[in-house]
Order: structure tokens, then C-alpha cells, then sequence
């Protein structure tokens, strides 16, 4: 735990669960379709062995950095949080703010 953070809520405990799923589940798609890309050609044609044993090798060298950089990529994501909403400007011609307590106009008005 971080200092300063205190106690992690619930929430925070299933959105951390969810995410890790999220990372670890994306990550093995994204290397599986690596490596059915790049190996397939051998499993499923009579190629020499030794372009086969390659392409395996090959393959596997491709897929797991890209299993741990999608991992890892996910995760820094999440820790560092959702992107800012960005608020529109408003035209000219637009109504200013709304009024601080609903079902009051504004003082000005």
C-alpha cells in the first residue's frame, strides 16, 4: 500500500480485480493472434522442419513481450487514471453557466 493513501475501499479492490482480468485476458488474445499469425503457416502446412521449428520460435519470441507490454501497458493506464473530460467552450451566443441551487435563476437575471 502507498503512504498516505490509506484504506482502499471495496470498489477500489473490484475495479483493481477487473482491470488485472481485463490486462491479462487482452494480453493473451493479442499473443495468441500473434502467434496463430506467425506459426500457423508451420501447423498447418508439411513445411521443413527446421522452417517450422523457425517460425515457432519466431513466433514465441514475438508473443511474449507482447503478452508483458500489454500487461503492463494496461496497468500503468489504470494507475494513472481515466482521462480528463474535457468540457466544450461555449459558443457566443450560448447561455452563460447554470445557477448554483436547481429551480433558482441566476442573480442576475
Amino acid at each position: 500500500m502507498y503512504a498516505g493513501q490509506g484504506r482502499r475501499t471495496q470498489a477500489d479492490r473490484d475495479a483493481i480485480t477487473v482491470e488485472i482480468g481485463y490486462a491479462l485476458f487482452s494480453a493473451a488474445f493479442a499473443a495468441a493472434v500473434v502467434f496463430g499469425v506467425v506459426a500457423g503457416p508451420a501447423l498447418l502446412f508439411a513445411l521443413p522442419p527446421g522452417v517450422e521449428r523457425m517460425l515457432v520460435l519466431f513466433a514465441l519470441a514475438l508473443a511474449a513481450p507482447l503478452f508483458v507490454a500489454r500487461v503492463v501497458s494496461v496497468l500503468l493506464r489504470f494507475r494513472r487514471g481515466a482521462s480528463p473530460v474535457v468540457v466544450p467552450r461555449s459558443s457566443p451566443g450560448a447561455p452563460g453557466p447554470q445557477p448554483s441551487q436547481p429551480g433558482r435563476t441566476s442573480p442576475d437575471s
